[in-house]
């Protein structure tokens, strides 16, 4: 069984028994995996400890408790598994920023999140350490032509805005034409929600509008890492996995004005699997990871 099987599997036992004891022992008992390795498994593949997961869904799962007035507060502690009242209230409060007491007086419905998916992308275990599979490598220098454009990820509209530049470029590139397609992303400043981006494919793959822009990528040395889904669903997920890498391999990120780099393999099938380069500082020293 895959990791990311396993991961959804316990999701879906910590969602049907939120109201039973749930520890880290007894999750990974029922799918015989020690609880060492299993929290470090959960940790890598959800970004939380499992504690902090099985609170915050025992959270959501009170929304509908509160709303309930045939429910007091204690009965909803009691029945989640909090103990108390107050845990129970404290715990809330930190969530949402309000006591749940406020929640119901007020007579709102806060909606309640569904289950997060699972992103699946390959894993390797490093002294004990989980983290998303990678390889140190050089990406060779290439041209690259396509649309380029600016979004800003504070925008809601960004996703669609991209999704749509893209399906513009794709529907000028024959069917019959194969190769790979890659989409770049440059921050405009620091701490800037504003990126540049360009989706393009090789240049010397002809394209007969001529509006395109053309860049030309530099030689970079990267972390690889290969993921399963749509870049802009799991950019949280890219985020905590780049940040636990660096932690654990003791790599560098490189002053690049080049912030990722995504590549399919297919340019007529971007649903397939791709690979994120992440520009590192290449040590004097190779570490056998």
């Amino acid at each position: 069984m895959e990791h990311h099987e396993v991961i959804e599997l316990a999701l879906d036992h910590i969602e049907k028994n939120l109201q039973q004891p749930l520890t880290v022992e007894s999750v990974a008992h029922t799918f015989n995996m020690s609880k060492f390795y299993f929290h470090r498994l959960f940790s890598a593949m959800m970004g939380c400890s499992l504690n902090q997961y099985i609170l915050s869904r025992r959270l959501n799962a009170s929304l509908e408790l509160i709303q309930n007035d045939n429910f007091s507060l204690t009965d909803i502690a009691y029945q989640l598994n909090f103990g108390t009242q107050s845990s129970f209230t404290r715990a809330f409060k930190r969530q949402y920023g309000m006591a749940p007491s406020s929640l119901r007086v007020k007579n709102m419905n806060m909606p309640q999140t569904p289950i997060p998916s699972v992103v699946k992308r390959p894993i390797k275990n490093i002294n004990g350490d989980v983290v998303a599979d990678f390889t140190l490598t050089e990406l060779e220098s290439t041209r690259v032509s396509g649309i380029a454009f600016e979004v800003d990820l504070a925008v809601d509209d960004y996703k669609s805005k991209i999704r749509s530049l893209s399906k513009m470029l794709l529907d000028n590139i024959d069917e019959t034409i194969t190769g790979s397609c890659y989409v770049i992303y440059s921050n405009c400043q620091p701490n800037s929600t504003r990126f540049r981006a360009l989706f393009g494919v090789p240049h010397d793959i002809q394209i007969d509008i001529p509006f395109y822009f053309t860049v030309d990528v530099p030689q970079l040395f990267c972390a690889k890492f290969k993921y399963f889904g749509d870049l802009l669903d799991i950019g949280d997920v890219f985020i905590a996995d780049y940040a636990r890498f660096l932690k654990i391999s003791k790599q560098e990120t490189e002053h690049s004005h080049i912030e990722l780099i995504q590549v399919f393999d297919n340019i007529h099938n971007l649903d397939s699997a791709y690979h994120i380069y992440a520009p590192v500082k290449k040590l004097p020293i190779d570490l056998d990871l």
